[in-house]
């Protein structure tokens, strides 16, 4: 697969409704667009095997104990505690090969396994990690993939978000700490630890790759194409990013002034 092909698998990805988002291959898309001419295949049986063996489980096991058993301990997909930072922990396809990553990619196979199975799940953007929510007769709990798979209990997510600089009103809500995101916004997280890393080590043909990804996902927002603008401009390429910033404009937002005031600096550039 071209970084082309990859670029109009997300297009497509991006116009689909919530309900026919298609998670796996969209991931797939968006590492390729990375890093082009790749096998995705080994990736898809993953998938299927992981698919595969949750539906097995589910005759004698809660839905949340098959999944993270499925997922951490038969296929041994987990986090990298070792190299958290790893580039690869955040490519679907180095995940599959190296059985680690972080909780955003780890999680596109705990959903996709999870919908194929008819197991009721989503993701999580919780402050700073990533979860898997499962719902179960009880009601609804929390799994990390990052670590393997095990149940998060609402006093250790209290923690976490006071950690994370919540306040105590809202750390004790678990309505609003384990709320759902579609999967469409599970990807799209994914894609903005790859930018916040590439602005962070000055690699803007990697955050404008990204933050591409991230347009193309979610086409009605015009947020990814303020961050493809300044990527393309710290690189010198005042031309595309002019194109950006209209594709910007053309959208609704809370920034028209901003996004206005921006593209006129980038013309003035220009001239």
């Amino acid at each position: 697969m071209t970084r082309e092909e990859a670029e109009r698998i997300l297009t497509a990805a991006g116009e689909a409704d919530d309900e026919a988002f298609p998670l796996l291959e969209a991931a797939i898309a968006c590492a390729i667009h990375d890093h082009p001419l790749r096998d995705p295949e080994p990736t898809r049986a993953l998938a299927r095997n992981a698919c595969e063996r949750l539906k097995e489980r589910l005759g004698g096991e809660s839905p949340d104990d098959a999944l993270s058993e499925t997922l951490s301990a038969d296929l041994r997909l987990n986090g990298d505690l070792i190299h958290y930072d790893h580039p690869a922990n955040t490519d679907i396809i180095q995940v599959t090969e190296r059985r680690r990553g972080l909780s955003a990619a780890l999680a596109v196979f705990y959903l996709h396994a999870a919908r194929h199975a008819g197991v009721a799940a989503a993701g999580v953007d919780f402050p700073g990690h990533f979860m898997v929510r499962v719902e179960t007769a009880e009601g609804p709990v929390a799994l990390d993939p990052f670590s393997q798979g095990r149940l998060i209990l609402p006093s250790e997510l209290t923690r976490r978000a006071l950690r994370a600089g919540l306040t105590p009103h809202v750390a004790d809500r678990l309505d609003i700490l384990m709320a759902p995101v579609t999967d469409r916004q599970s990807l799209i997280r994914l894609q903005n630890v790859l930018f916040s890393r590439a602005i962070r080590d000055r690699d803007y043909e990697a955050a404008e790759r990204s933050a591409l990804r991230r347009a193309l996902l979610d086409p009605e927002d015009h947020r990814p194409w303020l961050d493809v603008a300044s990527a393309r401009e710290k690189q010198g390429a005042l031309a595309g990013s002019l194109q950006a910033l209209s594709r910007a404009h053309g959208l609704d937002g809370a920034e028209e002034a901003r996004r206005y005031t921006t593209f006129e600096r980038v013309r003035l550039q220009l001239n």
